[in-house]
Parts: C-alpha cells; sequence; structure tokens
C-alpha cells in the first residue's frame, strides 16, 4: 500500500509522536474521552460451546484476502470470462489439493469501507463493477464462497479489519474520509501515517455500530465465527493512552461475546470468535488488548498471534490467558519480516515447527499465493514461491516437519510504517546490530524446534552469520551455548537480494529485486558441535576481538540438515 499524505501536523518525525499525544491529551483533559467503566463479569457460555471448543483442532488456517484476487480477476479479463465458477475453482485450488492440511479458511473479504463487498441494509450498497454484475447474474460471493468452503468441510470464519484505510472499491486511495467519519469525528482517532485517521473504540456509537454490522453478517450468512483483526490497523485507541483505555476494547469484546451468543440460541449451533492481537503480552499492552481480561471473562476462544514476525512468544501468552483459549501465530509473506520474504521452505519449516513446539495450537497463513501458477493465471494474481505450496502440505504438524531441513532465523526490525503503536513494527527486533568502537560484542536468542539427533539419526548444524562492512583484518568469533566455534566458511563476496545496506530497507511488501552485483557481504558459516545445540532456546555470541571495522550483523541463522539414506 502505498503511504499517503500525511496530517500536516504530524508530517515530521520529530513533532509526530508529540502531535498524537497531544491530541488524546486534550480531549482527555476536556473530559470528552473517558476510559469506559471495569466491567470483569464473566461471561457464561453453553455447554455447547465449551464442548465444541475442545474438541475444535485446526493444523493451517488461511486468512485469505480475496479482495485483491477479485479485483486482478476483473481487471484482467473485464473483456473475458468473468463467471463465478472459475474465479471460484481458482481461489480453492491449493486447499483442493490431496494431502493439504489446510483445514480452515478465514475469508478477510470486508473489501472497501466505501463500498461494501455483499448485500448489506448496514453497509453503503456493493460499487465494484465484478460483485455487481454477480449480483445481477443471482451470485452473492461471498455466500458462495462461504457456501464452498462449508461444502469442503473447512471451518468458515469472518476476518473483520477494525480499521481498513478508505481504499476505492475498483482500488487505489481515497482523498475523501469515510462519511461516517465525517458525521462522526469523535468516531476518529488520529494516525500519523493515514490523514483521515483510524476508528476510535473509545465511542460507543462506533462500537454499537460495528456490533450491528457483524450480527447482520452471521445471521445472513452459515458461519462458525468471526475474527477481530487488530492488525488492520492501530491505532485504534489514541496514542500514548492505549493501556488506560483498554478498557474501552475489553468492553467491546464483551458486546461481541454477548451478540454472538445470542445469535446462537435462535441458530442452535456456535459461533466462536477470535482475535488477531501482537506476538507479545507486551505488544498487547502497548496496543491496549488486555488479552488477560479477555480471556479470564470468557470474551474469546482464539488469539491469533502477530502476523510479519518469526518470533512469537506463545509460551508467555499461553501463561497470561491459559489453555482454554487456543493460540495461532500468523505468517504474513507479502508485509513479511524483514529480509525473508518469499523463503524457501527450509526457512517456513523453521518459522512453523517453533511455533507449534512452542505450544502453539494451530498455525495462520495470510498474504500468501492464492494457488499454483495456473491458477494466478486465471486470476491474474502475482504468483508466489513453490514453499507456499509445499508448506500447505507439511506446516501444520511438527511430525510432518520432522527430519526434514530447516533454518532458523533472527527477527530483523522496520519495514512497516503503518501503524502508530506496537503491532507489525518489530521495532524491538535484535537486528540488524551496528557494533561500535566502544561495544565489541552481542548476544541474541535462536529458537531451534529440532532436537540434537539422537542414535541413528544423521543431522548437523550449522550458524550462519550475515555480516555488513567487514574488513580483512575482523577476527569474528562466535559461541552458541558458550562453546567457541571453528569457522567453516568465510566469503566475503556474499550477496543477498533482501539487504540493502548502506541504503535503507524499503517498506514491506516490495517485490524480489535482482541482487546488486556490487554487494559485498561477508557470510561466515560455524559447526555446531551437538555437545552445544539445545532443542528450545540457544544463546549465540558475536564477538570482534580485532579490526576497527564498523561493520554491522545483518542476519543470524541456524541451519539444520539431515542426512538421507
Amino acid at each position: 500500500m502505498p503511504s499517503p499524505n500525511q496530517n500536516p501536523a504530524a508530517s515530521s518525525p520529530l513533532n509526530r509522536r508529540a502531535f498524537l499525544h497531544t491530541s488524546a491529551g486534550a480531549l482527555l483533559s476536556a473530559g470528552l474521552l473517558q476510559s469506559a467503566p471495569a466491567n470483569t463479569q464473566t461471561v457464561e457460555l453453553p455447554a455447547a460451546h465449551r464442548e465444541l471448543m475442545q474438541q475444535r483442532r485446526r493444523r493451517i488456517v488461511v486468512q485469505y484476502d480475496a479482495n485483491d484476487t477479485m479485483w486482478s480477476y476483473w481487471k484482467q479479463n473485464r473483456n473475458g470470462d468473468t463467471s463465478f465458477p472459475r474465479f471460484r475453482d481458482a481461489v480453492f485450488s491449493y486447499a483442493d489439493e490431496p494431502g493439504s492440511q489446510i483445514d480452515a479458511i478465514w475469508w478477510d473479504i470486508g473489501g472497501s469501507p466505501l463500498g461494501c463487498s455483499y448485500p448489506s441494509k448496514i453497509e453503503p450498497p456493493v460499487d465494484h463493477p465484478l460483485l455487481k454484475q454477480w449480483l445481477r447474474d443471482g451470485v452473492d460471493w461471498v455466500e458462495q464462497l462461504i457456501n464452498e468452503t462449508r461444502r469442503r468441510k473447512l471451518e468458515v470464519f469472518w476476518n473483520h479489519r477494525i480499521s481498513e484505510v478508505e481504499c476505492l472499491p475498483e482500488g487505489g486511495l481515497s482523498k475523501q474520509p469515510h462519511p461516517l467519519k465525517i458525521a462522526h469525528p469523535d468516531w476518529v482517532v488520529p494516525a500519523s501515517w493515514w490523514p483521515q485517521g483510524m476508528w476510535n473504540l473509545t465511542a460507543a456509537g462506533l462500537r454499537e455500530q460495528k456490533v450491528k454490522i457483524l450480527r447482520e453478517l452471521v445471521t445472513r450468512y452459515d458461519l462458525d465465527g468471526i475474527q477481530i483483526d487488530f492488525s488492520r490497523h492501530i491505532p485504534c485507541l489514541p496514542v500514548g493512552h492505549q493501556w488506560e483505555l483498554r478498557g474501552q476494547v475489553t468492553e467491546f469484546m464483551r458486546s461481541l461475546r454477548v451478540m454472538l451468543l445470542e445469535v446462537t440460541q435462535q441458530r442452535g449451533r456456535p459461533l466462536l470468535l477470535a482475535a488477531k492481537v501482537p506476538q507479545t503480552l507486551a505488544g498487547c499492552e502497548i496496543d491496549g488488548f488486555d488479552v488477560k481480561a479477555w480471556a479470564e471473562q470468557h470474551l474469546v476462544d482464539v488469539l491469533t498471534l502477530g502476523s510479519r514476525t518469526m518470533d512469537v512468544d506463545v509460551e508467555g501468552i499461553r501463561a497470561a490467558v491459559g489453555h482454554a483459549v487456543q493460540l495461532q501465530p500468523c505468517v504474513d509473506d507479502h508485509h513479511a519480516t524483514d529480509g525473508y520474504r518469499y523463503g524457501p521452505i527450509e526457512y517456513l519449516r523453521g518459522v512453523f515447527a517453533n511455533h507449534l513446539h512452542r505450544g502453539a495450537d494451530s498455525v495462520t497463513t495470510f498474504n500468501w499465493s492464492i494457488g499454483t501458477a495456473a491458477a494466478c493465471l486465471i486470476t491474474g494474481s502475482d504468483p508466489g514461491p513453490p514453499s507456499h505450496q509445499a508448506a500447505y502440505h507439511e506446516a501444520g504438524t511438527l511430525q510432518t516437519m520432522a527430519g526434514k531441513d530447516k533454518f532458523f532465523a533472527v527477527e530483523r526490525r522496520g519495514g512497516y510504517p503503518w501503524a502508530d503503536g506496537f503491532f507489525n513494527r518489530n521495532d524491538t527486533a535484535p537486528l540488524p546490530h551496528p557494533f561500535t568502537d566502544g561495544v565489541r560484542s552481542a548476544k541474541f536468542t535462536l529458537h531451534i524446534s529440532d532436537a540434537p539427533p539422537a542414535s541413528g539419526v544423521k543431522a548437523s548444524l550449522t550458524l550462519r552469520c550475515v555480516l555488513f562492512q567487514a574488513i580483512e583484518t575482523d577476527v569474528i568469533e562466535l559461541r552458541c551455548n558458550g562453546t567457541l566455534l571453528s569457522v567453516t566458511t568465510r566469503d566475503p563476496e556474499w550477496k543477498d537480494a533482501q539487504i540493502f545496506s548502506p541504503k535503507p530497507q524499503p517498506t514491506s511488501g516490495y517485490k524480489p529485486r535482482p541482487v546488486d552485483p556490487k554487494q559485498r557481504l561477508l557470510r561466515l558459516d560455524c559447526a555446531v558441535p551437538v555437545s552445544a545445540w539445545k532443542q528450545g532456546v540457544n544463546d549465540v555470541e558475536i564477538r570482534v576481538s580485532s579490526g576497527k571495522s564498523a561493520l554491522k550483523i545483518e542476519k543470524l541463522e541456524a541451519h539444520v540438515k539431515y542426512e538421507r539414506a
């Protein structure tokens, strides 16, 4: 998404945060913005709901943004075959493959907030030409996609973006705010990156409007549940006061839970409630999401953790919410973690295996390829890497990834300017790490899901470090769990198309670029003895014992390779 023109009062990085804090502070001091009264009452869940949660198991959940695919299909075929069945078969191609571990599709098809994607009595009318054409032909694509998902015996949710930007029905960005933002300025919270502002959950009227919209959806369509997607976008509370105002979001979640239980009584089948929140407890608190209270008060069934991160604190959030709430880390491979977009299958195995080993109940994909190259050709979508197809066949369980090559990496910062807060930004990631003259050592943590090889298994672990601006006289030592490692490969000509130093990294979602032939990175590979290899947390230390270069650690990885008989 291109970065829009910013509000002049907040355009400078120096005064942006002050502007946001001042705006919220002025509202608080004027008494126009108040925290909701604390309601800590537990919502009693029916026995059928509790039984369903005990039975419901997923391997891979696909959060499926079908709007982009529909827009591409229209642009490519507007003068040809735009039939819905052709589109339908393409978007289900990965789920229909024999051996697929996809157990759920959570449709992310709210579309443009300026034009609804389905016939609604509350939202603006359908305004996309292809959707209107399908409606004239008797096809409500939301109904059809939901029914087709259910026919395949897959779980089906609706993903509700809590605050979508004003994209136009046919693509592009509107210069005008949503009409409701104009009519209800108290429903808007300032955002440094979006001049029209984001939806403000401190406004009771806005919360009621959203509950009304979602009630219409779950009564109109045969859904298994809904997910509130806080990753699109923050802030949803005044910046600088998110934790102070966390009760407003909790009250919204309570209203949703009560509404879903009311609809459940009418239809006789439970409706589940999920929320997509940051990947650490501290990150949730920064953005105003009191997930511990949600769990204690029975306001949520599933938490989707993170979006563009490979390091998810499953253990910390599990300790806060308990085992009654299911946890599923998310991997976004468009707005990917910096430096690892469209990674090979060994990388995806490492990410998903770590999530499951750390205690996740399932895993989620977002912004992945819709299918094979042939399916993408039909819809006009950009084809993804072959690793997406392979991952859908094995990344849902530790068993199907056991004994297969993997690599594990340390998270990188940056690449996501479309947020005021914690979510998606990866600001706390350890890399890149510059060395200074005063401090010539650095420590990192690497999670490795695979145990050292047992008897009869042949496997090796290689620690890889990629550095920028290293010189020949630099003596670099690597230790794993205190053991000094021997360098097996020193490659001063290493190249990586996703490293841009000394230039700044581009924003996430950039298309793959060719390698710069003039690029010079240093790659160090070190063999890790079995005695120094731990399943789970591994401590890595990197020291520069001589040399005076201002070098920078760009990537740190652990590669596990298995010997085949």
